[in-house]
């Protein structure tokens, strides 16, 4: 059997992507409970690298591999943000803020007069960031993979406006900054290289 030549390249960057988008999300995936810097390192690089190759390349990828391409780059999006964006955390805090049993992060009560209660329990905000970071990467991608790069600000706004109560602290406001940055950037980057392959 022989290819034509003019279908030779967009099969050779499918099976690029292919590849590339199959390691990064198994490299995430390994590293979701406990973000390490080389595989995650590693994965940003084969999703910068197959953005680049994807940006060169004259060709989309075929009608009938876009579907395959799309779906492993929402999942590429959705679930690898999580491990990114703890990891991001980690270096951002230094470690200094401890997390919840929630998904959120641990608060002490305030000092009064200079003085911690120390037996005072500590309260979690921002719970479920987890989920809430699944479900908004998961909309990001999707919005950016279909053209409709609008929904990112109803994305941003509707999640500023449900944490709007629990920003009172400053542990609190600069995770969630930090935190919906890196999960955002993430998503946009993923999401854009899918829609640079397949329109």
């Amino acid at each position: 059997m022989v290819i034509p030549p003019d279908l030779l390249l967009p099969l050779a960057l499918s099976l690029f992507l292919f590849v590339a988008l199959s390691l990064a999300l198994i490299l995430v995936v390994l590293t979701t409970r406990s973000p390490r810097e080389i595989p995650l390192l590693i994965a940003g690089g084969l999703v910068i690298l197959a953005l680049l190759v994807v940006v060169v390349a004259p060709v989309n990828v075929p009608p009938y591999i876009a579907v395959i391409i799309a779906l492993l780059g929402t999942a590429l999006a959705a679930a690898g943000g999580s491990p990114v964006t703890r990891r991001v955390l980690e270096v951002a805090t230094h470690g200094r803020v401890p997390e919840g049993d929630n998904g959120g992060i641990l608060l002490r009560p305030a000092t009064v007069a200079g003085i911690v209660a120390d037996d005072a329990p500590a309260r979690e905000v921002l719970r479920g960031g987890t989920t809430i970071g699944y479900l908004e990467r998961l909309g990001v991608a999707i919005a950016i993979i279909v053209g409709f790069p609008e929904a990112l600000a109803v994305v941003v706004a509707v999640k500023g406006i449900g944490r709007f109560s629990e920003l009172a602290a400053a542990e609190a406001r600069e995770r969630f900054i930090i935190g919906t940055l890196a999960s955002l950037l993430w998503a946009c980057v993923v999401g854009g290289l899918v829609r640079l392959a397949i329109w």
